[in-house]
This record gives C-alpha cells, structure tokens and sequence, in this order.
C-alpha cells in the first residue's frame, strides 16, 4: 500500500463508473476505524431518547441547536492529502460519488486540508422521506448516474482536525460546518435551528415531525445535554418469557421477554419490558404466567442476572417504544435468536441468531385479548417497516451455517508415575464469522490431562479474528506447556 495515499486504490470494487467502494483494509491508516467507531458510540452514549410527552419534564430552558433527524446511514467524510472518501462504522469505504467532488471543492476553497467530519448519507426523494434502506438500496449498486446523484450527505459535526480529536463546544464545530458546507448543494449542513427552552422544541417538534413527517429531531446544547425526540411506535409482541421481582417486591412481576413472529412461524427473540406495568398489572400476571411455565433449550437472563422462565406462547402484549436500531456500534447486525416452539413436547427449541433490532425504551401499553400467535397477529414486518432487517423473509430453519475446518492438531504424551499424562491442542477454523459476528473466525482448543493430578483435565480456549495471531497465541501455547519430556504423539496439518 502506497504510503502516501489515505487509501489503495486496486483494493475498491467498481460499482457504477467512478464510483468505487471498498472494506476498511484498503486504508494506509488503521486508526480510522477504531475513531469512527468510537466517535459514534460516544455520541450514541450521550445521546438521551425521548417522546415528545418528555420534552417538558425532560429539557431545560437553555439555547438548543435542534437538528432535523435524517433516516440516513451515520458515515464519517475523511480528506487528506488531496484523497477523500467516506467511512461507516461497518467498515465500508466509498468513493467517487457525485456529492464527493462537491465536498473536497468546498474544502480546498476553504483551506482545509486535512479534517474528519461526521454526518449521514441520505437518498434526496421528493415524494417522501427517504430512509436508510434507501441509501444501502442505491450505494450498494447504482442503476443510473441520476440515481447516484441522488445520494447526499448532510453534516453535522467535526470530528478531527489536523490528526487531533476536536474537543470545543457543539456550538463552535457546527459553526464551521456551516462556514465550509454552508453554500453546498449535495453536501450541506443538517438543516439546523438554534432555538431557546422546551415549549420552543415542542413547536419544532410539531412543525418537522407531525406536519412533515420528519424521522424526529436532534437537540444539542453544551450546557443542558444532548437528546434525541422521536414519536413513540406500537409493536404487538408475543410473551415467551418473565422475571420474578425480588425482595419487597416479591410476588411481582419484574419483566417480559417478548418476540415477534416470521413467516415461517419461528419466535424471533425482540426486547425485554419492565416498564408501564402497575403494581396490581404485576400481581395479576405473574400469577397468570406462572401456570405457562414449559422448557426451553434456550437461556437468557435479565438486567440482574435473572433466568427468564419461558412460556407458552399465548399472550400477546402491546408495547411501545422510542426507537428500533438495526445496527451496533461497530456497523454490524444486531443478533437475536430465532426460537421454534414444539406445541405437541411444549418447549422451546433453538433454531440460530439471525438480524433483527435493538428496541430503545420500551413500555408496556396492555394485553392484546383481540390477538393470538401468529404470523399475522405479531408479524415480524411491524418492525421491519419502520427499520431494514437483513434476511428478514427468510425461512430460518432452512439456514445452515458453515462447517468447521481443523487447521492443525497436535497430540504430545509424557509417562509419569506409571500413568500417561496428554496435552492435546487443536485449532479450528470456524467459517462463521461472516454470517454471526458472534462467532470467531479461529478457535484453539488446549487440553491437559494427567492422571495423577487431582483435578486431572483442564482445558483452555483462545479466539481470534486474524489468521497471523491465531497462529501466534498457537505457538505461545506450546511454548509454555510442551518442555523436556513430552514426546509429539499424534500430528495432522
């Protein structure tokens, strides 16, 4: 890779004339990603959801810079020396498009060479508000130089300059945005008002989100705080689990693991709700699903660490929530598990972890009577409309994950005391890690076991995403545990 260029231009894939895009190994500056990713998990952090019923009880009278909320993908516009390309969190690197050439024109007139700047790719749609599918729609292959052209990218801050984090007031940075962006047509700064106290956010809350159908707004002050304000979604959600309270409030219900339901009539694992319940809503229920308790081969435990005791699904609950995010921090698929329900041995089956959402705030409304478990009464669709889900029409059973492959194995043996002690290690690729980020891309797997030991086996496990450290953490293994006596048994490469 050409040292003085911020990427290597043979690594980008072509996706319609100029426009090029490529994984975050084309960069000669490993530490882009990293300070992307953290920028947008720090922002996120700090970022308070809210309804608009909160605005009064929730923002103080100060000055706000209230933004409109776009429905875009959060990328970062990265110039220097003379190269400029735009990366998300998920590690994808563009460049070439239209909006592009605009961007380092306006940073060139302004003298700015070398700067990070956050902001979100967005499709321009006339009829309607755009929305992030849109942008993955078009970014991922153009049909069209006018449909490429559609893609724009609206600022919103500034997060390096000269190599160096910005650490000023919101204030300041914003105000550079506008001062370079401010004439920009394809790139521009997030349209923005700089507006005083709540019921002034309530007014521009009325105007962009209910009137205008905004996605929400964006309020930012550097003395009261940073929050985000959407209207609240209903979801109709099955009840496949709960806690008990614990303490003085035993004998209460404590939360609900809720799921939605795909086409193939698999339970897809949606959020847990401990909020909106009354004290006599949480006597009553509890009692109710207490006498649903069935099996399940799948776990999972509560914000205390509580196991969930799952139930048949009967019970349909109506909730409502601020927000639904598809991705985590670092770009990636948010992973929840598919359950299939045998009715005829009454429990719960693991089917595997498949695309689905993080729910912000979630608040339980009431029981729907008027709605049963299935496809239709609690369709995975009620979320799927409001955010993209990868292979959300996908028949879940009929997914099969890739097999394992043995990189090496090596067995050693060493006699002692009349008894044979054997240190085992193996390594494996799993082949996985591009379907569950869950999953390494390599395992080792060290056993030693020695007879006349009192605790005879003992195991240790390494994981790793790189094929040049895995084989290192290999070599360190043996280096400790196989010295003067052990004798190599069995090998296979």
């Amino acid at each position: 890779m050409s040292d003085n260029l911020l990427f290597e231009p043979s690594l980008f894939e072509i996706k319609f004339g100029g426009y090029r895009v490529a994984a975050s190994t084309a960069l000669s500056d490993a530490t882009l990603l990293p300070m992307v990713r953290n920028y947008k998990r720090t922002v996120a952090s700090r970022m308070v959801p809210l309804a608009k019923d909160d605005i009064g009880r929730k923002i103080a009278d100060a000055e706000y810079y209230v933004s409109r909320k776009i429905d875009g993908e959060f990328s970062a516009l990265i110039y220097r020396n003379g190269d400029l390309l735009t990366l998300n969190p998920g590690g994808t690197v563009r460049i070439g498009m239209p909006w592009q050439n605009e961007a380092k024109a306006l940073l060139d007139q302004a003298n700015v060479s070398d700067v990070i700047i956050a902001g979100e790719l967005y499709v321009d749609i006339d009829d309607r508000r755009p929305r992030v599918h849109d942008v993955v729609s078009v970014a991922r292959q153009p049909k069209s130089d006018e449909e490429l052209s559609k893609i724009k990218f609206a600022v919103f801050d500034v997060i390096a300059i000269d190599g160096e984090l910005v650490v000023r007031p919101y204030a300041d940075s914003f105000d550079q945005v506008k001062q370079v962006f401010g004439d920009g047509k394809a790139i521009h700064p997030v349209e923005t008002e700089v507006i005083k106290g709540h019921r002034s956010v309530e007014k521009q809350f009325d105007r962009w989100v209910v009137d205008e159908n905004a996605e929400g707004l964006v309020v930012r002050s550097d003395s009261a705080g940073s929050f985000k304000v959407k209207p609240r979604h209903n979801v109709d959600a099955v009840v496949i689990g709960f806690t008990e309270s614990t303490d003085d409030r035993k004998g209460m219900l404590h939360d609900l693991l809720l799921g939605v339901v795909r086409a193939d009539g698999s339970v897809h694992v949606l959020c847990r709700v401990g909020g909106g319940f009354s004290d006599d809503q949480r006597r009553e229920m509890l009692s109710d699903l207490e006498d649903m308790v069935v099996e399940s081969e799948y776990a999972e435990v509560n914000s205390d660490h509580v196991a969930y005791q799952m139930v048949e699904p009967k019970l349909i609950a109506e909730i409502s929530c601020l927000d639904m995010i598809s991705q985590n921090t670092r770009g990636g698929p948010v992973n929840r598990m598919v359950l299939n329900f045998n009715a005829s041995e009454q429990r719960y089956e693991v089917v595997r972890r498949m695309p689905l959402v993080s729910v912000i705030s979630p608040q339980f409304i009431r029981i729907r009577d008027d709605k049963q478990f299935n496809p239709t009464d609690v369709r995975i669709s009620q979320v799927t409309d409001l955010v993209p889900v990868a292979m959300a029409e996908v028949d879940a059973s009929e997914l099969t994950m890739a097999k394992s492959t043995i990189e090496k194995r090596e067995v050693y043996t060493k006699p002692y005391r009349g008894e044979t002690s054997i240190r085992k290690f193996l390594m494996w690729k799993t082949n996985k890690e591009t379907d569950d980020n869950e999953f390494p891309a390599y395992v080792i797997h060290y056993t030693d076991f020695s007879p006349t030991r009192k605790a005879p086996l003992a195991r240790e496990v390494r994981v790793s995403n790189s094929k040049e450290q895995i084989e290192s953490l290999w070599e360190e293994l043996k280096k400790a545990n196989i010295k003067k006596g052990w004798e190599l048994y069995e090998t296979k490469d």
